[in-house]
């Protein structure tokens, strides 16, 4: 009789007499959810945090850094990179090769406890490897790699080999790429060399018939030839004339060959550059970032929080069994409502 006089007179706008009145439920159901929530808390698994801090470095090629002349510092080894590097970088990070070597390495599958008979195995791991995994840039446009493991070691491990492996994927495409155009620079270079090369053994052969400035020698053969005959001196004519007629028969090939030569010898100094240049970047390895923060091994669990676990857990409890009460009286209301 008690309990009826109370649901006729329960107002929902009380929230306090409502909180009263249904304390029992409530505070049974509450702290069933605390005890519930805390033994599953512990059955979860613990999970340790390890990051790296690393900045990009402003250039990938030895060659423009080391080898050439760079007055706007843009090519500098030494200099830390921008965003156009750190977004490149976050590419480079999300890779299949490096996720597939560290996943190889670390034996991730098990870690990870993926059952080999799972039906999609990598599906499966690619979802535990981006809840566990991740990068970001941060406002300082350095890149932050946090690795969330079961063991303190092997997150730390795993961030680590992350930043190094980073290296030997870009170095990887980047030689890749350089390797091809080595090819093409390499046969321009020795092709344009051998060219060169009978150009100067030409010029050699003509000059071995005396033939070294043309133009002043054939003016001073021309005057000699016609004092020569001038003075009747035919023997000397003679010789000038077959001098002359070796000029006139290879000057202008070597004109040709001389005029020609010192563009052509700028170029080949030019191609030869390029071809060192590309040699040095298809085989040499660098760095492409600065490690500001290694990981380390963390001292205690970052995962679960099993406070908050119970607390989220104990009030959503109390919540829902307030609102289902309150949904249970109201709709009792409106059954009453309609019987009168």
């Amino acid at each position: 009789m008690e309990q009826s006089k109370n649901t006729e007179e329960f107002d929902s706008t009380n929230l306090l007499v409502f909180l009263y009145n249904y304390r029992k439920p409530l505070i049974i159901l509450s702290i069933a959810a605390a005890l519930i929530s805390a033994a599953v808390s512990f059955m979860i698994r613990e999970k340790y945090l390890s990051t790296v801090v690393l900045f990009p470095a402003s250039t990938s090629s030895i060659s423009k850094s080391i080898m050439t002349e760079d007055a706007g510092g843009k090519n500098d080894i030494v200099a830390f990179g921008e965003e156009e590097q750190a977004e490149q970088m976050l590419q480079i990070l999300n890779s299949d090769e490096i996720r597939g070597s560290i996943r190889g390495k670390y034996d991730l599958m098990k870690h990870y406890r993926i059952k080999s008979d799972n039906k999609y195995p990598i599906t499966a791991f690619n979802k535990m490897w981006d809840s566990n995994v991740s990068y970001k840039r941060t406002e300082f446009m350095s890149i932050r790699i946090d690795v969330l493991a079961f063991h303190p070691d092997t997150a730390a491990l795993i961030a680590n080999d992350i930043a190094e492996l980073l290296d030997g994927a870009k170095n990887k495409m980047q030689k890749e790429r350089a390797g091809e155009a080595l090819k093409v620079i390499e046969q321009e270079y020795f092709e344009f060399k051998e060219h060169m090369q009978q150009v100067d053994d030409s010029l050699t052969k003509i000059r071995s018939y005396g033939l070294q400035d043309f133009e002043t020698q054939i003016e001073m053969l021309s005057a000699e030839y016609y004092k020569a005959i001038a003075n009747g001196n035919n023997s000397s004519a003679n010789k000038l004339q077959e001098k002359l007629d070796i000029f006139s028969k290879y000057g202008s090939a070597y004109n040709a060959l001389t005029m020609n030569a010192e563009y052509e010898r700028e170029r080949l100094i030019l191609l030869r550059s390029k071809y060192e240049e590309t040699m040095v970047d298809a085989s040499q390895d660098i760095p492409h970032k600065f490690v500001v923060n290694q990981a380390y091994p963390a001292e205690k669990k970052e995962y679960p929080i099993r406070w908050l676990i119970v607390v989220v857990s104990t009030i959503s409890t109390f919540l829902l069994t307030a609102i289902g009460i309150i949904g249970l009286e109201n709709y009792r209301r409106i059954i009453a409502a309609n019987a009168k």
